[in-house]
């Protein structure tokens, strides 16, 4: 293991609640109102059956019920509610810092599609739980061992609405965009729908609207931000001359950019363009590419991987006093602002940086360019144990000039040529994740080839 990887972490494997990004599952099979109460009495219990907590949720049709039934829980073991109602994840979890509550919940399934639906908490700096305070929950949880407050003891329920202007005017005094871009925002019917053209206009941007009408079936493009989904962004951005295009998901606490060429941006540049502007110690995770560690080579910045998840990612930045971190992803850590992931202002991020330095694929075609692919195998919770107990002794088996293998998430093995692959099991799907990169198409097709069969040869057995 090289010294910028760290060190290997039991976060509890065993967990039955909380996956890579909170708990999250189809709405009426995973997710139900009675799990909702119970993790809302579980959190109330975790804090003593007293304090403050702020709630918010994304556009899905069925957030309300989920609200509803959290609060029930959170007010029956004794703490006060502060609802934010149709906010991004990102505002939840400033409000926690900014009002000094005890803790935040979202719910939202952030990417999924909309029959899917998602609890997800955070601490009063901001940062989402740890894997052992969602040990701790979950333990709560599953003993139903809850704090029952008498009648006198119940507690209260308030509104808030003025936390969105204070988060509006913080993050426009971060950023200084040269004015007269213009600025095409899809925020996908989300939770951005509302906040991130407006914030983008008063920022100096001419911004145009893409599915920004509140719709909780997504029903102008999935909410994932890829390529797949973006093609009506794509061709906007060409029709109106846009200088950036800025797609979130449904919570919006991810960003990927269009150029204005219309070319989804590369994930890996994108994250290195930004990650070069920092300097310092950047945080990434394992599934990140070569192409950040060369950005970081030229300001005299170092890149440090850990776990997928933004948690990680978050605990990294706190640890190494990090500058900035992020996934490939698209959901991106701003240590200056908040330790939520936060997709409106690292759209506000890119954005400068092109209104002072672009084009945008100008900037992308700078930096360097290694074929990659990123797969996924469909597998059973059951079988992705199977599979990730032997993958490690397999895959070396089947590789040569192997330098480094790193198991801190997953296996990735680096070899000699700097070309690496990382197989590790999806925590919020049922899908083993494949992503590699190589130096040339024809290994990577050979990489890719060799991986795919071992993974469905195990599956087989």
């Amino acid at each position: 293991m090289t010294t910028n990887d760290k060190k290997k972490v039991d976060s509890g494997a065993n967990k039955k609640l909380f996956g890579t990004s909170g708990i999250r599952g189809k709405i009426k099979e995973e997710i139900t109102a009675e799990l909702a109460l119970n993790v809302g009495k579980a959190l109330a219990t975790y804090l003593g059956g007293k304090g403050n907590v702020v709630i918010g949720y994304d556009s899905r049709t069925t957030n309300q019920m989920l609200e509803n039934a959290i609060c029930a829980g959170l007010l029956e073991s004794g703490c006060n509610v502060f609802k934010l109602k149709m906010v991004p994840t990102p505002l939840v979890g400033y409000a926690v810092a900014k009002l000094g509550v005890d803790a935040g919940i979202m719910i939202t399934a952030s990417h999924n599609p909309s029959q899917y639906n998602g609890i997800k908490v955070w601490n009063k700096n901001g940062m989402a739980y740890t894997p052992s305070q969602e040990e701790e929950l979950e333990k709560i949880y599953f003993s139903k061992e809850f704090i029952n407050v008498s009648w006198e003891n119940i507690g209260t329920t308030h509104l808030i609405e003025d936390v969105k202007e204070s988060y509006i005017n913080e993050l426009l005094n971060i950023v200084d965009i040269k004015p007269g871009l213009k600025v095409v925002v899809d925020p996908a019917s989300g939770a951005g729908s509302e906040l991130s053209p407006i914030i983008f206009r008063r920022s100096g941007c001419e911004v145009v609207s893409l599915n920004s009408q509140v719709d909780g079936f997504f029903p102008g493009r999935n909410p994932e931000p890829n390529e797949q989904n973006l093609k009506d962004l794509m061709k906007v951005v060409v029709a109106v001359g846009a200088d950036i295009g800025i797609a979130h998901d449904g919570d919006a606490d991810r960003m990927i950019a269009v150029d204005e060429k219309g070319r989804v941006s590369d994930f890996d540049k994108l994250l290195a363009i930004v990650s070069r502007e920092f300097g310092g110690k950047i945080i990434t995770t394992v599934d990140a590419g070569s192409c950040i560690d060369d950005a970081l080579k030229s300001v005299g910045g170092e890149v440090i991987r850990t776990k997928v998840g933004d948690v990680s990612v978050a605990e990294a930045i706190l640890e190494e006093k990090a500058t900035f971190g992020g996934e490939p992803s698209g959901t991106w850590l701003h240590p200056d602002f908040c330790m939520c992931p936060d997709g409106i202002l690292s759209g506000l991020r890119i954005t400068e940086i092109v209104s002072k330095k672009g084009p945008l694929s100008k900037l992308l075609d700078d930096i360097p360019d290694y074929p990659n692919l990123r797969e996924k195998i469909l597998c059973s919770a059951d079988d992705k144990l199977k599979v990730m107990g032997n993958i490690e002794s397999i895959l070396t088996e089947n590789f040569e000039n192997i330098a480094n293998v790193n198991t801190i998430d997953g296996v990735r093995l680096t070899f000699e040529d700097n070309s690496w692959v990382l197989i590790r099991p999806s925590g919020t799907e049922n899908f083993i994740r494949v992503t590699i990169e190589a130096k040339n198409p024809k290994q990577l097709e050979l990489i890719k080839d060799t991986c795919v069969k071992i993974i469905e040869d195990m599956l087989s057995e």
